[in-house]
């Protein structure tokens, strides 16, 4: 039987913290979260160990353990993630953002992202589409990461990594909502390797983009694409 989430976090107590490496894999999806092909010259963490520390180093983790040099808290189990560039707003009547929730992956959750969007017009608008513009199921430039809502569960790999193991499936529909003037809707999104990816969480710089698209109604949407740059390591 394929682990979950629900079943890595139960077994958390006795596997410790420190053995949860944010594990994951280059996978399926692009960036409205439908199949693609496999990645190729996907990154490939080299994790070194803190000298003098004993411990060996985590995969897809610099080992790191919070003194100069490191890049997270020690017993985290897993690579840190910061927000290093974001695009300008579009021209569009709303305004994207992107914060970091959880800096680094533990025996709980992985690295997770809080995005937003504000309709910044003095008037409703129509937005779309709906889990695009949250970011949900969207895949890196590199495709070897995916963004996936917080709430859900999913299918982890063995060994304690937040990699899938297998793609996860989304539907095709174009969901739009009405947003109130000045009404800002945000999302929760979490930081999974794809099934294809050879490790853990990798490190490096990975951007993230998705097409929003905001109107007075669905027959009338401008459209434009927003992203971010984030840093795992």
């Amino acid at each position: 039987m394929q682990p979950t989430r629900r079943t890595l976090l139960a077994g958390a107590g006795l596997l410790g913290m420190g053995l949860l490496a944010g594990c994951v894999a280059a996978g399926t999806g692009g960036s409205d979260g439908t199949p693609s092909p496999n990645p190729t010259d996907s990154p490939t963490p080299t994790p070194t160990a803190t000298p003098g520390s004993g411990d060996e180093p985590l995969p897809g983790s610099d080992g790191g353990d919070g003194d100069a040099g490191g890049t997270r808290p020690r017993g985290t189990g897993g690579p840190g993630v910061t927000l290093v560039g974001t695009d300008p707003a579009p021209d569009l009547p709303v305004e994207p953002g992107v914060s970091v929730l959880e800096p680094v992956a533990t025996a709980d959750h992985p690295p997770a992202l809080r995005v937003t969007l504000t309709n910044t017009s003095d008037a409703p608008i129509t937005v779309g589409e709906g889990r695009a513009v949250r970011f949900q199921y969207v895949v890196d430039d590199a495709r070897v990461l995916q963004l996936l809502p917080a709430e859900g569960e999913y299918p982890v790999a063995e060994g304690n990594c937040w990699r899938l193991s297998e793609a996860v499936a989304t539907t095709m529909e174009y969901r739009t909502e009405e947003l109130a003037a000045g009404e800002t809707i945000a999302a929760a999104v979490e930081l999974y390797a794809l099934p294809d990816y050879d490790g853990c969480l990798p490190v490096g710089e990975f951007r993230f983009e998705t097409h929003i698209g905001a109107g007075d109604s669905m027959e009338s949407m401008a459209q434009a694409d927003w992203g971010f740059t984030v840093l795992l390591e």
